[in-house]
């Protein structure tokens, strides 16, 4: 099957890191090779630790500003995302399909199915829920200074906190 996207420039060989497309620091590469032919159609980044560390680095450095939007923002956001891999569909299916081998079908639908959860989560981020953490000391009769919500984000190690 002939790889041809209406959008050719959905095909990246570079990591986005630090909002720019960079190779790999050690500037070794990986082809992506199509299983029904067996020949290269792409390369990719041989990323290693390093690049693994600038990555996390730079969303850690970005999330003070996503935390400072509002729900609102944030929900806007994930809906742009939402649109624009709906509208790219068909695209990001015929990849999914040359990378893997799967049947067209196949990868259009995890497309679909992968986007639904981009919209779910886009859903969710106007409902600002978090845990009741009892202030430890006794406060005055705010409800704010009795408790807080929070929620804690992976850390800078791209590990998550234990609950």
């Amino acid at each position: 099957m002939p790889l041809t996207l209406s959008q050719t420039d959905l095909l990246r060989q570079q990591n986005f890191i630090n909002h720019q497309w960079q190779d790999a620091q050690s500037g070794a590469w990986l082809p992506v090779s199509d299983p029904a032919t067996g020949l290269d159609f792409a390369n990719v980044p041989d990323s290693g630790a390093a690049d693994a560390l600038a990555a996390v680095d730079a969303a850690h450095a970005a999330f003070p500003a996503w935390r400072a939007r509002s729900a609102r923002e944030r929900a806007q956001f994930l809906k742009r995302w939402h649109a624009l891999i709906m509208a790219n569909l068909h695209d990001l299916g015929r990849l999914i399909s040359r990378e893997q081998g799967k049947p067209l079908a196949e990868g259009v639908g995890e497309v679909a199915y992968a986007a639904s959860y981009v919209e779910w989560f886009a859903e969710e981020a106007t409902r600002t829920y978090g845990d009741m953490i009892p202030e430890p000391r006794a406060a005055a009769n705010s409800w704010w200074s009795r408790s807080r919500s929070v929620w804690w984000p992976p850390s800078r190690h791209g590990t998550f906190p234990p609950p």
